[in-house]
């Protein structure tokens, strides 16, 4: 159990839906949205290094029980209260996930506090596309999608799909072209919940806009917090040594957020 007692501890409301977020640090924002089973201790840990990096971090409570220990049971029931709740959209092509909506205001809401150019934001798992679909914000100027699992491909023509609706897709489209920005996805190569069809649909909609890290499964953690095939490039599978391709992964994230974010000179 992690008691995440470093992190401030506040609530954001938006439309009526109040949420907890966990807060941390200085400088540029960067909203980072939690892999299911929720805000395990390898999740807080990845907050940290954003942190000490010198960004601010805003990290939402959506689902889970903070702090708790990641196990399968855990992660079986996470997903199961998910699968029912109208806030996410596991299965539907063509559309973002509700509770998007509410992650653009929380967006806002962290510009405005910390400042500086823009922010970043980094979705994981279920989570994943949830960076993408926040790009229709103008703050927003650092989408990061690790393993983005919605919606899930193992129901017929969903493997390319996006999690975003086919007009805001054009617009973060544009953004990217008139803005000089990029998107950002890590996946491993093996990953079913993650197809080589959704990285190369990214591929054909962004170009060169897209940076793919793409891991051999080899170089993941053998042996991560729960067990089970590698999936979790910036946590359960992260292997923490610099030379190892997770690590070096999770700082071309830092470094992205570091060119995007961060003014130099004067």
């Amino acid at each position: 159990m992690d008691t995440l007692s470093d992190f401030e501890r506040d609530s954001f409301t938006h439309d009526s839906a109040t949420r907890t977020v966990y807060r941390k640090g200085t400088g540029p924002g960067v909203v980072v949205i939690s892999e299911v089973p929720g805000i395990t201790p390898e999740m807080a840990d990845f907050a940290r290094r954003v942190v000490d990096e010198g960004f601010t971090v805003a990290m939402p409570d959506l689902f889970g029980k903070p702090g708790k220990t990641n196990s399968v049971a855990y992660t079986l029931d996470t997903i199961a209260r998910v699968c029912v709740s109208s806030e996410f959209t596991m299965f539907a092509r063509g559309r973002a996930s509700p509770v998007t909506e509410w992650l653009r205001a929380l967006g806002r809401d962290l510009h405005e506090r910390a400042g500086g150019p823009g922010i970043g934001a980094v979705g994981m798992c279920l989570t994943g596309g949830f960076a993408l679909a926040m790009m229709v914000e103008p703050s927003m100027l650092v989408p990061v999608l690790s393993q983005p699992s919605l919606p899930f491909a193992m129901v017929p023509g969903r493997a390319a799909e996006l999690g975003i609706s086919d007009g805001d897709l054009e617009v973060v489209k544009q953004r990217c072209e008139n803005e000089d920005l990029c998107v950002m996805g890590l996946r491993f190569t093996s990953d079913r919940m993650v197809p080589k069809a959704r990285f190369d649909r990214l591929r054909r909609e962004f170009g060169d806009r897209f940076v793919a890290i793409e891991l051999d499964p080899k170089d993941a953690n053998p042996n991560p917090p729960i067990p089970a095939p590698p999936h979790s490039v910036l946590t359960g599978h992260l292997i923490d040594e610099p030379g190892q391709p997770t690590y070096e992964a999770r700082e071309q994230v830092m470094q992205l957020f570091r060119d995007r974010l961060v003014v130099t000179g004067g």
